[in-house]
């Protein structure tokens, strides 16, 4: 397979004014390639994480990253990897071999990064190849019958073609470990072991892992799989934008359904992100949507892989405005114009809930996020007003909001869920503790 041409790169980079606190893509040693890939993606100025991680990058220094999703951190190992490769070009290569592999938890995050890589390495001629487990196994195959630059894939996935031969990472230049947090969670760590047991040795690679938290177990890993590491920690000023605003509504479970309604019902939106707990939970909601006109997909991660690709490429065209997912999905969904996310269950951990959230507000954009307070979810909140250190006050609903509207005359219906539990709720028989006050908190 022949590698593709790269696009003739623009005839000067475009100027960019000095700012004052921000680092310009343009005042690092980036190769003028990838400096025309920044620009075409429309980046002048580097994100709080960028302008940490890429001169480090760019000396070849092994890293260990506190990043949350949305940073900009993809970007940054991205520009720091193509500059080296460009500098470094090698002569001959086999079929199958790899520069640069990147680790990913999940296929959403995966086919994001795939996705940067092609938006910002447009002009650099690299190749660049995908691979996760759940669809297209052929057709992957298929795609690395030639010499691989950067190699973007899932642990599982990744595993099956360096058992099959199909691929050659005894020659990896350069190994990046994202969401490590999630990997760990994930059960991923074994697989990525015995990736890495494939690889150069530390030391004759360079390595960066990138973490949404640097606690003790990351850092044990990060010890066996860098060397001397460069430890930084990028936390925004504040991890909720303010671009977002939060309402905390108090309600019953039977009166989510009503108050979700009136909100589809009266306000303005472009997308809508409605996030629950659990899957059969969601499916019910599905079906109860339904009922009053409103068919709405849902993501979970069990879902067939060609159905949440399709799904999600739907949602970002604006074909769909509305989606239920699971927290499965939240960092798979990367999508600057979601106007509403809604907490139908309010997040079991209060990491979550800055993830959920975080899908609105994007991009310099106004969003708008949601919380349903119902008799168990209210018991999360404190750990959620603890981590960003601050009291929310909530409200309640007012009597038109609780009145739900006359179903479809001809709704389009799900098949049926089976029913654990309430809709809404966690399915339990008795709470935790009282119920929250209506009164607000």
């Amino acid at each position: 397979m022949r590698r593709p041409e790269a696009p003739h790169c623009p005839e000067a980079l475009r100027e960019v004014p000095p700012c004052p606190g921000k680092t310009r893509f343009l005042d690092l040693a980036l190769d003028e390639r990838v400096q025309f890939g920044v620009q075409h993606a429309g980046f002048e100025y580097c994100t709080p994480i960028q302008a940490m991680t890429l001169p480090v990058l760019l000396e070849g220094r092994d890293l260990a990253g506190k990043a949350q999703t949305g940073t900009g951190k993809t970007a940054a190992f991205l520009l720091a990897a193509f500059t080296r490769m460009l500098a470094e070009p090698l002569a001959e290569r086999r079929n199958g071999s790899v520069r640069m592999l990147v680790l990913a938890p999940t296929r959403e995050l995966a086919m994001q990064i795939h996705k940067d890589a092609e938006n910002l390495g447009v002009f650099t001629g690299l190749t660049f190849r995908l691979v996760f487990g759940g669809m297209d196994y052929d057709k992957q195959r298929r795609s690395l019958d030639c010499p691989i630059d950067v190699l973007i894939g899932t642990p599982g996935r990744t595993i099956d073609f360096l058992r099959h031969g199909l691929i050659d990472l005894s020659r990896v230049e350069i190994l990046v470990i994202d969401e490590a947090d999630r990997m760990l969670d994930m059960g991923f760590i074994p697989d990525i072991k015995r990736i890495v047991s494939a690889l150069p040795r530390k030391g004759s690679r360079q390595t960066s892992l990138f973490s949404a938290t640097l606690e003790p177990a990351i850092l044990h890993l990060a010890s066996g799989w860098l060397t001397d590491p460069i430890v930084l920690e990028s936390e925004p000023e504040q991890m909720v934008s303010d671009n977002i605003e939060q309402t905390f509504l108090t309600v019953t479970r039977e009166e989510k359904l009503a108050v979700l309604l009136h909100i589809l019902r009266t306000r303005e939106y472009d997308r809508i992100l409605i996030f629950g707990n659990r899957k059969d939970v969601n499916l019910q909601l599905q079906y109860d949507l339904a009922k009053y006109g409103f068919n709405v997909p849902v993501l979970s991660g069990d879902i067939a892989q060609e159905k949440r690709i399709r799904i999600l490429e739907r949602f970002r065209t604006g074909a769909e405005k509305i989606v239920i997912a699971t927290d499965v999905a939240a960092r798979g969904i990367h999508v600057d114009d979601v106007s509403i996310v809604i907490n139908y269950d309010l997040p079991e951990r209060p990491e979550d809930y800055i993830h959920r959230i975080g899908r609105t507000g994007r991009a310099g954009h106004t969003g708008v996020a949601i919380s349903f307070l119902c008799e168990y979810g209210a018991f999360y909140l404190p750990a959620i007003e603890e981590l960003l250190k601050v009291q929310f006050h909530s409200t309640l609903p007012d009597e038109e909001m609780l009145k739900l509207p006359q179903p479809a005359e001809h709704p389009q219906l799900p098949e049926r869920p089976a029913r654990r539990g309430s809709s809404g709720g966690r399915g339990r028989r008795s709470g935790p503790g009282r119920r929250p006050a209506r009164g607000g908190r």
